[in-house]
Formats: structure tokens, sequence, C-alpha cells
């Protein structure tokens, strides 16, 4: 069981967590603030607790620690998406550009985003630093990491960039994408996961404590799941049928089963 709980609760905080960020930002745009309000404030007290939970080595201390990690990285994309921290460009990309002057004003569209990513990491790792217990830090580096190659594989082109998943105020974003099969990023992309989930896994079950075990069940199998989600760019699947109710709150709608998946990444 000590590997099999930290499993299912991985697997349903990065169902859960994601449908309701997809939920809230579903809702009418005046309800933004007070979403964005609440998600401060539980990340504010996440953050202050922090430095406590990463001195502490119990099972409990590690899944306080994945947890808060996931909770900062739901607020950075929380404020992504209902369009809170961006970028300074908020137009759709000009019509034939492409090369390096696309990927600049690609990057003009998200980088206070980006920004907002490398002062909550520094606050998790300040928080956090020369603790035992380093499970927050790695779990949102790791979530990075994934997020920072799905980005640039839907970026040089996929079969699914999951368009639909986008809200209206940010539509524009699609326009800095391209839909291919495949780019020649993506083999190098699912190879270096593979590998890494292979090597995570094999230090999991050769843990020599329970604490250990623990830690990296929880990052092997997080990076399992964004290397499933990397496959499911390129193959066709309805993937988004797993967060269908969390689409309801969009003007009432269901998303469709044949909708791709959302096109930054966030799970």
């Amino acid at each position: 069981m000590q590997y099999v709980r930290p499993i299912l609760f991985t697997l349903f905080t990065w169902w859960f967590s994601t449908g309701v960020i997809l939920y809230l930002d579903g809702l009418p745009r005046r309800t933004f603030r007070w979403s964005m309000l609440g998600a401060t404030l539980l990340m504010a007290w996440t953050l202050s607790a922090l430095a406590d939970v990463a001195q502490q080595t119990s099972i409990a201390a590690v899944y306080e620690s994945f947890a808060a990690g996931i909770v900062c990285w739901g607020w950075v994309e929380m404020s992504f998406l209902m369009g809170f921290i961006t970028g300074p460009r908020r137009t759709p990309c000009p019509a034939n550009r492409s090369g390096w002057q696309r990927a600049g004003f690609a990057l003009e569209a998200i980088l206070y985003h980006e920004f907002a990513l490398i002062a909550v990491a520094a606050m998790i790792v300040w928080q956090t630093w020369a603790a035992p217990n380093q499970l927050a830090r790695d779990t949102f580096l790791t979530l990075w990491a994934l997020r920072l190659s799905a980005k640039l594989n839907v970026f040089l082109g996929v079969r699914n960039l999951g368009e639909e998943f986008l809200p209206e105020h940010l539509r524009y974003l699609q326009t800095y994408l391209q839909r291919k099969a495949m780019n020649l990023l993506f083999p190098v992309s699912v190879t270096a996961a593979t590998l890494a989930a292979a090597l995570l896994w094999q230090k999991t079950f050769a843990a020599d404590t329970a604490f250990h075990a623990a830690q990296l069940s929880f990052l092997a199998t997080l990076l399992t799941l964004g290397l499933l989600e990397h496959w499911l760019l390129i193959l066709p699947m309805p993937t988004a049928a797993l967060w269908s109710w969390s689409m309801s709150s969009r003007h009432g709608t269901q998303l469709p089963a044949s909708a791709g998946r959302y096109v930054d990444y966030h799970h």
C-alpha cells in the first residue's frame, strides 16, 4: 500500500484539480476576482505552512508537501486561464509570420505567466531550503518541465491542440499554434520523459524507507501522467471526456466528446 495510495492520490488530484480550475474558468468573468482571491489566500496559507511541513519526514508530511506543490501550481494556472497574468501581447499572431518572429510573438503572449512561474518556484525553494522534505519543490518543478515540453510541442505542431478548452478571452492564443501529425521535438520529449519515469520508478521500488518510497511514488506517477498527456497530443482520442463535467459551467453546455486537450500543460 505504500505505493498504491500515493499513486491513487496523484491520479485523483490530477483529475479533480484540473476539473475544478476548468469549471471556475467557465463561470462568468465577474466571478474571477473572487476565485482568484480564494486561490491566493489558499496559496498564501500553503506557503506559510510549507516551511514547517518541509522539515517533517512523516508519511502525512509527504502528502501535505505534494498537495502544497499542486496548490501553488494551480494558482499560477488559474491566474493565466482567467486572464490576470498572461503577457503584454493579447492579440492574435499577425498573419504570415513564422520562425523566430512567430516564436517571439508567442513568448510575448505568455511572458508574464512565465515570470509568475519563476516567482512562485523561488518562493517554494526559499520556504523549503535545505529541508529534508523537498516534494513540494520537486512537484512544482516536474509540472513546470512537463508544461514547458508540452507547450513547445503544441507550438511546433501536434494533432490535438485542445483549443476547445481555451476560454473565450484567450482564444487568440490558438493562432500561435500549429496542427500537425507530429513535430521533430515530440520523439525527443517522450523519450526523455520515458527514461526519466523509468528511472524514478526504479528508485521508487528500491527506496530504503517508507518516506522516500512515498515521495518517489508521487513524482513517478506525476511524470507518467505527463508522459501520457504528451502521447494524447498526437493520438486520435477524445480525451476531453475526462473533464466534461467541469465544462458545464461554460454557457451551460457540455464539452463535445471529440474535443482535444487543453493547449497549455496544467495537470
